[in-house]
């Protein structure tokens, strides 16, 4: 099954600590009085001055709303709390939705990457992230809080397999292709594709998931036009400009998720996940992209990121903290034996616990969805679709997987 775009009021939790995340959700809340103890979060209310001074907000808590001075003071004066958007800033830490790629590459087409909110709040980290100064450390933690709670309303109820490699790996390439088609065959098994955001294998996972509503032939297409320019350096702006040609040629396309982060700032996010939640802290992004990942995780070649990724997953695995294993499918026996021999010390660390038969190291990549089929139908295991998800055929293939979804969000377009 495929992430919704956003929560709904339907699928929100009701009563005192319900949040509102939009402005539709604001009026229809507001609508029915019911706006007390309500968490109302990153929404524009400075055109809602007359429904704010009526309201009963006892309780209500508003984070980074823009309103007028004279609604501020009213709803405080009626028991509501109310911390105003920071000034200055080029994010907002009390952001109610992930990213998506517009949101991030904004300005991307008349003044290159540098003028993006994604360049900004990397330079905005680089000059705060050592200086002590705990209003900077504070706004990053309440930032990345919100961006957690965001993809924890998203992912409710997907079955998701997480996609790791190294970023270094080059569009026009084989291995680059080839995690593509991966991504394209876990999304069109009715999984949520899940990376972490950046570039190389990263986006050629979430570029397969994108791919996978279309006929097969998009793909072959949309990896020529990519190969133009291979990397994101030397010119994130090319790179990243080749990304949006794809997405403007075949807009929306599935449904994905990347999770990236500013603390690799050389690392651009990419173009092809839906919705992307960007972090400042690495090791939350990290360890939050794993524990998500509850339908298992393919690990293909990469270096020292991807090794330190393969035993953070088999930690919550070896102990069971996290309840019983979930599968992991190692990518290269080559790679994984002889350049770096990850497979024996995996494979002595699952000897004779849950976990040995929840592991696997394949050969070519084209066998990996195979694998992790076998190892889900041997756990047991059977994803929910989430609410409004229902079974279906999607543009361009037959899905051939019982768990199979069309796509139900389209990615933001160009």
């Amino acid at each position: 099954m495929q992430p919704t775009d956003e929560p709904t009021s339907a699928s929100r939790a009701t009563g005192e600590d319900r949040e509102i995340e939009t402005l539709a959700e604001f009026d229809e809340v507001s609508g029915r009085g019911a706006l007390a103890g309500c968490r109302v979060q990153a929404v524009d209310l400075t055109e809602r001055t007359a429904t704010l001074k009526a309201a009963h907000v006892a309780g209500t808590v508003f984070l980074g709303c823009p309103m007028s001075e004279d609604a501020a003071a009213k709803v405080r004066a009626s028991g509501a709390l109310v911390f105003p958007p920071v000034p200055g800033l080029p994010f907002n830490p009390y952001r109610g939705l992930l990213y998506t790629p517009d949101d991030l590459f904004a300005g991307l087409a008349g003044g290159g990457y540098d003028a993006t909110p994604d360049a900004h709040a990397y330079d905005w980290f680089q000059r705060t992230k050592a200086d002590g100064d705990v209003f900077s450390s504070m706004l990053r933690a309440i930032h990345d809080d919100s961006i957690s709670d965001a993809l924890d309303e998203l992912l409710a109820g997907a079955g998701v397999v997480g996609v790791m490699g190294g970023h270094a790996m080059a569009r026009g390439t084989q291995e680059y292709a080839g995690a593509a088609r991966l991504g394209r065959a876990l999304a069109r098994a009715g999984f949520t594709v899940a990376t972490g955001g950046g570039p190389g294998a990263m986006e050629a996972a979430n570029l397969g998931a994108y791919a996978a509503v279309f006929a097969d032939g998009m793909l072959e297409e949309a990896l020529e036009i990519l190969a133009k320019a291979p990397s994101f350096t030397p010119s994130v702006t090319e790179w990243a400009r080749a990304a949006f040609a794809v997405r403007e040629r075949w807009p929306s396309g599935g449904a994905s998720v990347g999770i990236p982060t500013w603390f690799y700032g050389h690392e651009p996010p990419n173009a092809f996940a839906s919705h992307l939640a960007k972090y400042f802290a690495n090791a939350t992004r990290e360890d939050g992209l794993l524990a998500r990942s509850n339908s298992g995780v393919v690990f293909l070649p990469g270096a020292a990121g991807t090794v330190q990724e393969v035993f953070d997953n088999t930690t919550p695995n070896y102990y069971e903290s996290r309840g019983e294993p979930t599968p992991m499918v190692l990518v290269d026996r080559a790679h994984w034996t002889e350049h770096l021999p990850v497979w024996p010390l995996l494979q002595s660390l699952a000897r004779g616990r849950s976990m040995e038969s929840r592991i696997a190291l394949v050969d070519r990549v084209e066998d990996a969805p195979a694998k992790l089929d076998s190892l889900l139908s041997a756990g047991g295991y059977a994803p929910e679709p989430a609410p409004g998800h229902t079974p279906g055929h999607t543009a361009g293939h037959t899905p051939g997987h019982p768990w199979a979804r069309g796509s139900s969000s389209p990615a933001s377009t160009s």
